[in-house]
């Protein structure tokens, strides 16, 4: 029988799997369930990157989970210098090892293993932010205040402005974005109340809300109401639409407890003296404006995801951390190999798009490695990646999702790291005019995917549910200016009514995208025989080959997660990328094998090559069951990873017959955690599976 490891021994064995590593520095920690330290090396003269070991105690594996293992480094950190401090970890217990990327720009995450010291030089120290020490410091006190005011909400200062735990998230959103509106504006600036005009700066502070109470937070929603709008805020969408930051029922502060006013602002601005790495004070006062926006904008993901509901007010499940990490590790994988792509970024060219984006979870992680990506461009100046990323924040981002409340939250999220102009709008993606074809170099989304179970007393719902969809399906019409009428579908007749020409733009394009335009009529006779000619900005699902290969109308019971796919192909530029969560169903039912064909093409039998597809399938990583376990689904999902197929130069609606390949294929049985009593658990001690897949990935096996 093994003997049982001390501490100690545990942490000696850690040590010696890193013996090219040749310096070492204990660290101090107040928990006598940690030892840790750091190790660096020497290449060609010059002093590696550190690494942070930690050796933990049996049952504190809890600090698996990337927040808490945030926190703990920066205890351990906190006599280090901070330009010194470590850009990986390796994490082991008594049963478990985790190795991580720590605190840069994508944020802490798991990673399959550490790089050997003579490759370590190949990833860049942290940003040698003057503050980062404070930073940290300002980040471990916000994340413990955030969760604080949420607990007091509910149990002490009850609030008649809050419905559900989703609404506090709301106005803490609505709060967060007035303090980074106040530190980063006019400090002259002022509102009107009752006739009276106040100054924002001596209003919108903790000690004036102690002082005037209730009074103070009607002067606080004045002020709400009169910079919600600022044109700072403001996006231009396509088609020349303003649309604020906040709208609908989130144009309004509902939070009425003056309490819970002091309580959150007192988390905002008692941020003390700003020390620089060495300890010396560099201002007086500390704010939001000091923060590093990567930071803060981890901030508020993290209080977000750790805070969220998926049963409440949203219906909505943010994606599992680990999963979003996965898919963009692979997208920047390959994106950092295509020169063509490549341009684009510092060409001021480069899009993203989440057309169902609920937080921007997605989105705010490709920010980050989009960001490590230009700065680690080689013969580019400082300023010049500067400016790389200025222009990456001001135009590259587009989102849209059909929730009010989820893009109102996905907005403030990208304000707080710089991108107020990102251009993220309510809408149903599937219909809407403002995303257009062969716009975009990647897109990485979860959409809804399957179809509603309504009870016997929900039928007034079921057709509401059905009548949408069929408005979604109604272009199944040939994109020609000889066309006669316009589908439009009358949900209580259940009957397709003609409504006059079809309405096309100057382009002789529908002016709706839901058309199926990649479906033509080929008979010669009256009745119309409706075959598939696959183009670069058309759709054709929605509709499905019959046995003879004639395309037909669907009903409102296909998957939505079908029509996702469709669409997001057509938004894609050619070559552009998708990575996409859909359940297994549309990957493995025999029902749903001409998705898979008009995805990838038939087989040709004397050739072997796929014939007629829109993209090459690139990777499916299978996912566990529980991955949507919060959601109150077991439903099983995968990721599919698609390259839209290159279009002929001389005829841009022609794809190129690229040969297929072979598909990296992959099942992850966990996530790095188990859900239980409805949390995800980190300390149950299973490994996060997708690591190792990524790095098989990358590594080409």
């Amino acid at each position: 029988m093994a003997t049982e490891q001390t501490l100690d021994q545990r942490y000696q064995a850690i040590g010696a799997q890193y013996r090219d590593y040749t310096e070492h520095t204990p660290l101090n920690s107040d928990h006598d369930f940690v030892k840790a330290g750091l190790i660096w090396g020497s290449v060609e003269g010059n002093r590696t990157p550190s690494i942070l070991l930690v050796a933990l105690d049996k049952g504190h594996w809890s600090y698996s989970k990337e927040d808490e293992l945030d926190l703990l480094a920066y205890e351990l950190l906190a006599g280090v210098n901070g330009d010194e401090w470590p850009i990986f970890a390796h994490l082991q217990d008594d049963n478990n090892v985790a190795y991580y990327s720590l605190f840069g720009g994508a944020g802490t995450h798991s990673i399959d293993s550490l790089p050997p010291v003579e490759l370590i030089r190949e990833h860049q120290q942290l940003e040698k932010v003057p503050t980062f020490r404070w930073a940290m410091k300002t980040y471990t006190r916000l994340m413990r205040g955030l969760d604080n005011f949420h607990e007091r909400v509910y149990q002490i200062d009850k609030d008649r402005g809050i419905g559900n735990k989703n609404d506090i998230i709301s106005e803490v959103s609505k709060i967060l974005f007035l303090e980074t509106f106040r530190v980063r504006h006019d400090p002259d600036l002022t509102f009107k109340h009752e006739g009276k005009t106040l100054s924002f700066q001596d209003v919108f502070n903790y000690v004036y809300v102690a002082e005037h109470k209730d009074l103070a937070v009607d002067h606080i929603k004045a002020a709400f109401a009169e910079f919600r709008d600022h044109p700072d805020y403001v996006i231009t969408l396509e088609d020349g639409t303003q649309e604020p930051i906040f709208v609908g029922k989130n144009k309004d502060l509902h939070l009425s407890n003056w309490k819970n006013y002091e309580t959150l602002l007192r988390v905002f601005q008692e941020l003390g003296q700003v020390t620089n790495n060495q300890g010396q004070v560099v201002k007086d006062v500390g704010s939001l404006r000091d923060m590093p926006a990567d930071l803060l904008g981890r901030v508020f993901d993290v209080f977000l995801r750790a805070k969220f509901e998926s049963k409440g007010g949203l219906g909505q499940y943010l994606t599992p951390n680990p999963v979003k990490q996965a898919m963009l590790e692979i997208a920047m994988h390959d994106i950092a190999s295509d020169n063509e792509v490549m341009e684009r970024l510092t060409s001021d060219q480069f899009r993203y798009c989440d057309p169902t984006c609920g937080s921007y979870g997605f989105g705010s992680v490709a920010l980050s490695h989009l960001k490590n990506l230009i700065s680690k461009l080689g013969g580019v100046s400082d300023s010049q990646k500067e400016q790389y990323v200025a222009e990456l924040l001001a135009n590259s981002f587009v989102g849209s999702d059909s929730a009010e409340n989820m893009v109102t939250l996905a907005r403030v999220n990208m304000a707080l790291q710089g991108a107020p102009k990102a251009k993220i709008f309510w809408a149903d993606s599937l219909t809407t005019k403002l995303l257009k074809p062969n716009s975009f170099d990647l897109i990485c989304t979860n959409p809804p995917f399957g179809t509603p179970k309504f009870g016997a007393k929900e039928q007034e719902t079921k057709q509401h549910y059905e009548a949408e969809m069929e408005q979604i399906l109604g272009g199944f019409r040939p994109a020609e200016l000889k066309s006669e009428y316009v589908a439009y579908y009358d949900y209580v007749k259940k009957t397709w009514q003609d409504t006059g020409d079809l309405y096309l733009d100057e382009d002789g394009c529908p002016k709706w995208p839901g058309y199926r335009t990649d479906l033509r009529n080929v008979s010669t006779g009256k009745k119309a025989v409706y075959n598939l000619f696959p183009t670069t900005s058309g759709l054709a699902l929605g509709s499905k080959p019959d046995g003879k290969g004639n395309w037909k109308p669907v009903g409102a019971t296909i998957d939505p997660a079908v029509l996702f796919i469709d669409r997001c192909l057509q938004l894609l530029r050619p070559g552009g990328r998708l990575l996409i969560v859909l359940p297994d169903g549309v990957l493995c039912n025999s029902g749903d094998r001409y998705v898979r064909e008009y995805i990838m093409g038939k087989k040709d039998e004397i050739t072997g090559q796929f014939v007629g597809g829109k993209a090459i399938v690139k990777a499916v990583l299978s996912l566990p069951a529980d991955t949507f376990k919060l959601s109150g689904t077991g439903a099983k999902t995968s990721v599919l990873y698609l390259q839209k197929r290159h279009a002929s130069r001389e005829h841009p609606e022609q794809f190129l017959p690229e040969p297929q390949g072979d598909v990296f294929m992959a099942v992850a049985d966990t996530l790095g955690y188990v859900v239980k009593n409805n949390i995800e658990d980190y300390s149950a001690g299973v490994p996060n599976d997708l690591d190792k897949i990524v790095g098989a990935y990358k590594r080409g096996e």
